[in-house]
C-alpha cells in the first residue's frame, strides 16, 4: 500500500508534454529542411541576442529520430548551457528527453530525498524543461542559420 505522500507520476499529464515537445521540433525541422535539405545539423540565431539553439540529428530510422538540443549562449561562471538528447517517436508523435548534462538516464520517479538530489518527478521536470525551452525559441524572434554562414564560422 502507497503511503499518502508517495509520488505517482501522471503518465497521461507526462504524455501530452511529449506530445507538445513533438509538435514544435517537428515544425522546427520541418521549416529547416524545408529551407537547407536533410542535414544532420541545424543551427538557428537569435536576431538580437548572442544566442543559438542547435540541433543536431544523431540517429535516424523509419520510426525514430535521436537528437542533440543544445542553446548557446555566451558562457557565465558556474553555469552549463543547456543540452539534451532526445528521441522523437514519429509513430507516437512524441518527444521524449533521454539523457543531459547531469544524468545518463531518468527514471519514471526517484525516492526523495536522494544522493543526486533529484526532484521525484525529474523525468517531468526535464521534459518540461524543453517544452520551456522552446517556447522561448517561439517567442523570440529566430533565423536559421544559412550553410555560407556556417561554415564561415569553422
Amino acid at each position: 500500500m502507497m503511503s499518502a505522500r508517495e509520488y505517482r507520476p501522471s503518465l497521461d499529464k507526462l504524455l501530452r508534454l511529449c506530445e507538445r515537445n513533438y509538435g514544435r521540433l517537428c515544425a522546427l525541422l520541418s521549416q529547416a529542411r524545408e529551407r537547407q535539405g536533410r542535414r544532420r545539423h541545424y543551427l538557428w540565431r537569435h536576431r538580437d541576442e548572442p544566442l543559438q539553439l542547435e540541433i543536431v540529428i544523431l540517429e535516424q530510422t523509419p520510426y525514430t529520430e535521436r537528437l542533440k538540443v543544445r542553446r548557446l549562449a555566451p558562457p557565465l561562471p558556474f553555469v552549463n548551457a543547456p543540452e539534451l538528447e532526445l528521441r522523437l517517436y514519429h509513430d507516437a508523435r512524441v518527444a521524449e528527453v533521454l539523457s543531459g548534462q547531469q544524468f545518463l538516464r531518468l527514471l519514471p520517479r526517484y525516492p526523495y530525498p536522494n544522493r543526486r538530489m533529484l526532484q521525484r518527478d525529474e523525468k517531468f521536470q526535464v521534459n518540461l524543461f524543453l517544452a520551456e525551452l522552446l517556447e522561448q525559441f517561439a517567442q523570440h524572434e529566430w533565423q536559421l542559420v544559412s550553410l555560407s554562414e556556417e561554415k564561415g564560422r569553422s
